[in-house]
């Protein structure tokens, strides 16, 4: 999904599927994309945003559970080991949910979903689990 400048995206389009494993495309409804979850047929339009933030909810716990880690990892990626480096990577974990205003870049989505990050949803959009690459989220949504 192309962003448009000054319209809002849903940040994990191609990432998110129903409970049968089924693709949750991206439609606008006005301005406010939407993610259209399908249950047997029917096509249930769910706000982007109210997934979008559990899904950012559940990261934010996971990065900061392993803040260390994280960081450390973030800062070997970077080939960097300096305190100005660090405190960028400690306030972009803090902001982490400002995403949903800033957007996410098409090639971090891509890569996200080239390592198998899949957001399993029911039918309302809430947030049955989080698949990562090599585990599985716990289901306490």
């Amino acid at each position: 999904m192309e962003s448009t400048p000054g319209r809002r995206q849903a940040l994990f389009a191609g990432l998110v599927f129903n409970e049968e494993g089924e693709p949750a495309e991206v439609t606008y409804v006005g301005d406010e994309p939407n993610y259209v979850i399908l249950d047997a047929g029917f096509r249930r339009h769910v706000d982007s945003e109210y997934v979008d933030r559990q899904v950012l909810r559940w990261l934010r716990e996971q990065i900061l559970a392993n803040r260390d880690l994280v960081t450390e990892g973030m800062l070997a990626m970077l080939g960097k080991d300096d305190l100005f480096t660090k405190a960028m990577i400690d306030a972009s974990i803090q902001n982490i949910d400002r995403l949903i205003e800033q957007g996410m870049p098409d090639d971090a989505r891509t890569w996200l979903g080239m390592f198998g990050f899949r957001v399993i949803v029911d039918i309302h959009g809430d947030v049955v689990r989080v698949d990562l690459p090599a585990q599985e989220a716990p289901d306490d949504f």
